[in-house]
């Protein structure tokens, strides 16, 4: 029952009349049901508060890490007006369903991916999409989707705090987020919001991952810092954050994606996020 201080019908206010008055209601739950065909114990978001810092590469790496782990694990390509993940694996073609929901396409490793390019007749066909009808698409992925049994869903969302983020966080029972960055001090604003809207949501920050930290010189071996020093750590500290890697551009990692063989890359700069996430 209502404050009566804050009801505007306190004057006549009962049990009775207050069971319809919205103020008696709870807050309204926004999740989605998952496919009933299909169990996930955790969700995982991975986040940017701007594009080109990295963040497929680094929902693959975490994918690519928790299935050698013996883990049973998918990705969720949330990212629909820009989707990379099919191609970073391999995968092309159209996805498939029957009576259960949409099979998601399954890569060499293992790895189960559903993305919106697996659902269009030309994967290089722009997705001209408003808001409402991508956000809309993203819940499909989730209760259409006939995921299985996985121990760890990777949601790839797209850059910045708009729909699909949002969301995502109202609709999937995400368990964390983890935000990926680059060195520029700009970008660590940019980082402050992620960090803001995921706890304005109440979705706990698992911590931060920096990309391009550095290049490797392949001759002296020095580290060259191609967009400064990186201010990484001051921002985390602010937070309370961990910074999980300082990944460097490594001409390697690019070579394997271009082949459509990320499945093959080990990446030893987020060995310990593993370990994090069995905890969780």
């Amino acid at each position: 029952m209502p404050d009566k201080n804050t009801c505007a019908g306190a004057s006549t206010c009962n049990k009775e009349s207050c069971e319809g008055c919205q103020g008696a209601k709870s807050p309204q739950d926004f999740k989605e049901k998952l496919n009933a065909y299909s169990s996930v114990k955790k969700v995982i978001g991975i986040v940017s508060g701007k594009g080109g810092v990295g963040k497929s590469f680094v929902t693959a790496s975490l994918a690519s890490a928790m299935g050698k782990a013996g883990y049973k694990v998918g990705i969720l390509d949330a990212d629909i007006t820009g989707p990379s993940i099919p191609k970073m694996y391999g995968i092309h073609g159209e996805a498939f369903g029957n009576e259960q929901g949409i099979i998601p396409s399954v890569a060499k490793d293992g790895t189960k991916v559903m993305s919106i390019n697996l659902l269009m007749d030309d994967e290089e066909a722009p997705v001209i999409w408003r808001g409402p009808v991508i956000a809309g698409a993203v819940k499909q992925f989730w209760t259409d989707v006939v995921w299985g049994e996985l121990d760890y869903l990777f949601v790839d969302m797209p850059p910045g705090t708009g729909d699909v983020p949002l969301t995502v966080f109202q609709s999937l029972p995400v368990d964390g987020v983890v935000i990926v960055t680059s060195p520029q001090e700009l970008v660590q604003l940019i980082v402050k919001k992620a960090y803001n809207m995921a706890r304005m949501m109440d979705i706990p920050v698992i911590g931060i991952v920096e990309n391009y930290s550095y290049l490797k010189c392949p001759d002296c071996g020095k580290e060259i810092k191609l967009f400064g020093e990186s201010h990484i750590d001051k921002t985390a500290d602010e937070l309370g954050l961990k910074v999980l890697a300082k990944m460097p551009l490594d001409p390697s990692f690019a070579e394997a994606v271009d082949r459509e063989c990320f499945y093959e890359l080990e990446n030893p700069f987020l060995a310990g996020v593993p370990e994090i996430l069995k905890k969780m």
